[in-house]
């Protein structure tokens, strides 16, 4: 495999896993970030694979209220509006104390891209991605602005993407990176360093079939004395972060990680419907009704409910009345068409159910469960991020606009409590734990 293939096989494995569904009647692009925060290099960045393009006329979201005082849950007007939605107030006025603006460079001049909080002051952050020489990683002081640098990440051989799947736990940093030698099959090898500083070592190699089909590794985690790990195709191992070979987790051979120690099956349109424990045994099922497609996490599920009609459809035919195939074959005597009956969020055991904007990113991790990205229309017709707070029914704006070739960067975030993004010269690091 080449490292052309090797990258548009990352970038396809998550843009699948993610999905944002970008919002009917706003005419822009999004590029979508990995919810994992993975490391992306510039042809990562010019992979036209995960630009998803939004189009036609479509619903948005007017109930969401201006002024920052709570108010009760947005509801989705469910149509098309002539005037511009309500602009919350920016998100440094909603939530100050959640707010980090810091300098969008290093103070050497060098790009950063932010990986993980170590704690509630300490941001993890990575640079030399995009140019693909030297990657090293730092942690940057949140209060006086300061980086110290941790370690340089090895290059490896045979690939030119060095890190992914950035995790920390318990004094200890570790991430994977593609490898292979010739005349040998591709593997993953994990690496290990001290958060203090130190010289990173190899963990364990995990044995990669055809990443194309099967993928790579996903869901790594520091837990104890162990690292942890799951195929992004199923099935949960772990390994000594002294040194040793991957051993499969008892009952989570299928699974996926979604917070460790909780692991799940994707099992059709509910994502993460059941769960399991390894560590304590639990298991988790959610209420999901047949006409539900949810993503769920430890304690809630978020999703729509649709109704599904078959309807008949005319051929296509040119001028002289000859039919037109679909390439080989005659084209369909029906379709099949989906509406929205509502979108939501709840508890696993089914309540209580809260509706969600009708523009909220179905299919994207929600921050803690609670923090929604939710797309909406300004003036001129202008895209505006926003985030929504289910909790509280707030709102903040959180300052991202389109640019001058219609692309709108999603920022990066998963179910923990770290957002960024950069606008202009600023990063702005969102620790959504502050928010009460």
């Amino acid at each position: 495999m080449t490292d052309l293939e090797e990258k548009l096989s990352r970038v396809l494995s998550g843009a699948a896993d993610r999905a944002p569904q970008v919002p009917a009647g706003l005419a822009a692009t999004v590029k979508a970030g990995h919810r994992r925060r993975r490391a992306r290099t510039a042809a990562v960045f010019a992979a036209a694979a995960v630009v998803l393009v939004a189009g036609g006329a479509g619903a948005a979201v007017s109930a969401l209220r201006s002024q920052a005082e709570p108010h009760p849950p947005v509801a989705a007007t469910g149509g098309a509006e002539s005037s511009a939605d309500r602009i919350p107030p920016p998100i440094e006025k909603v939530w100050p104390q959640a707010v980090h603006k810091i300098p969008a460079k290093l103070p050497d001049g060098r790009a950063y891209y932010p990986q993980l909080l170590l704690d509630d002051h300490t941001l993890l952050v990575m640079t030399g991605v995009s140019d693909g020489k030297r990657q090293f990683l730092w942690s940057y002081d949140l209060g006086t602005g300061e980086p110290r640098q941790i370690a340089e990440i090895p290059a490896t051989k045979g690939s030119a993407i060095f890190a992914e799947g950035v995790a920390a736990g318990g004094g200890n940093i570790v991430w994977w990176a593609s490898y292979k030698e010739a005349d040998s099959p591709r593997v993953a090898r994990i690496w290990t360093v001290p958060a203090a500083g130190g010289r990173p070592r190899p963990v364990t190699d995990v044995p990669l079939g055809n990443v194309m089909k099967e993928g790579h590794i996903n869901g790594l985690a520091v837990t104890g004395s162990d690292v942890v790990f799951a195929y992004e195709k199923g099935g949960v191992y772990r390994a000594p972060l002294a040194g040793g070979s991957p051993q499969p987790v008892k009952g989570a051979e299928r699974h996926h990680i979604l917070q460790w120690p909780w692991v799940g099956i994707h099992r059709g349109k509910a994502i993460f419907r059941e769960l399991f424990n390894v560590e304590t045994g639990e298991r988790r099922d959610a209420v999901v009704k047949s006409d539900e497609e949810v993503r769920c996490g430890v304690d809630r599920c978020a999703g729509v409910a649709v109704r599904y009609k078959t309807v008949k459809v005319k051929r296509p035919r040119d001028r002289s009345g000859k039919e037109i195939k679909c390439g080989t074959r005659r084209c369909p005597d029906t379709v099949r068409t989906q509406t929205v009956l509502r979108r939501f969020v709840r508890d696993r055991d089914g309540s209580p159910e809260r509706e969600l904007p009708s523009t909220f990113q179905q299919g994207d991790d929600a921050g803690l469960e609670r923090f929604f990205k939710v797309t909406l229309r300004g003036p001129g017709n202008q895209v505006v991020l926003t985030l929504y707070d289910a909790d509280t029914g707030r709102s903040a704006d959180l300052g991202i606009r389109t640019d001058a070739k219609g692309t709108m960067a999603i920022p990066d975030g998963g179910l923990d409590r770290l957002m960024t993004y950069p606008i202009g010269n600023e990063m702005y690091v969102l620790d959504l734990a502050a928010i009460k």
